[in-house]
């Protein structure tokens, strides 16, 4: 190998060396997106990151929260990691555009819990309702419910409209919530186990409401930004 053969394999390597360490810096995306008018590019980035099995860190009318595509199972297993519980046993909630999914991925319900729903949603809120065979089997509880989540929140309901299915959502691990407030502080925390943290300002620091719907009378399991008055 003649000197002029050996100076390029070292410049490719050390070109290589460049990339890998460039692209490992890249691993995690801090994405800005406007609150009120999320730009299509920013959306199409995130959902592909979805589709392809990809978790997120996202804004919601409450607390920013962990979220992947329900299909998408190795994702699933990623929340779970990072948040140290089996999916089975963990409270992960499922997402929606609004109300049309209702009949997909719970069981049947009544008109009265129906209009109940309505009224409340979108909004702070979280309903457990029994599920339905169509819950991917990853999810399936010893309960069979799912927690139904509309946030009124433009940028988690149109990810969620793009994507075309629910997102499975869950809290962020820890209890310092007061840290998961700020976009900033959050990728410092979590660049290192999700795909991409989108900022859509500051997060609350309440947590939606939780509900029980499995029963006659309906109880609250933990209270937070929802005003719950039935």
């Amino acid at each position: 190998m003649n000197d002029k053969n050996l100076s390029m394999q070292i410049r490719l390597a050390v070109i290589n060396i460049f990339i890998f360490a460039f692209s490992g810096l890249l691993l995690t995306m801090f994405l800005q997106v406007h609150p009120d008018n999320p730009n299509p590019r920013h959306l199409k980035t995130i959902v592909d990151c979805l589709l392809s099995g990809g978790v997120i860190i996202y804004p919601t009318d409450t607390i920013y929260g962990l979220g992947c595509d329900i299909y998408q199972p190795k994702a699933i297993e990623r929340i779970a990691r990072i948040k140290q519980i089996d999916p089975a046993k963990a409270q992960l909630s499922f997402v929606c555009y609004d109300l049309s999914d209702l009949s997909k991925y719970t069981k049947s319900i009544s008109t009265p819990l129906y209009r109940l729903l309505k009224n409340y949603l979108p909004g702070p809120y979280t309903f457990i309702l029994p599920a339905s065979k169509e819950v991917p089997k990853i999810l399936h509880s010893k309960k069979n419910t799912i927690g139904l989540r509309i946030p009124n929140n433009t940028i988690a309901r149109t990810i969620v409209h793009e994507l075309g299915h629910p997102l499975l959502s869950a809290s962020l691990p820890g209890d310092m919530v007061e840290e998961y407030t700020d976009p900033e502080r959050i990728y410092d925390s979590f660049h290192k186990l999700v795909d991409i943290v989108v900022d859509g300002g500051i997060g609350g620091m309440i947590p939606s409401t939780i509900i029980d719907c499995t029963k006659d009378s309906y109880e609250v399991i933990r209270e937070g930004a929802g005003k719950w008055e039935e």
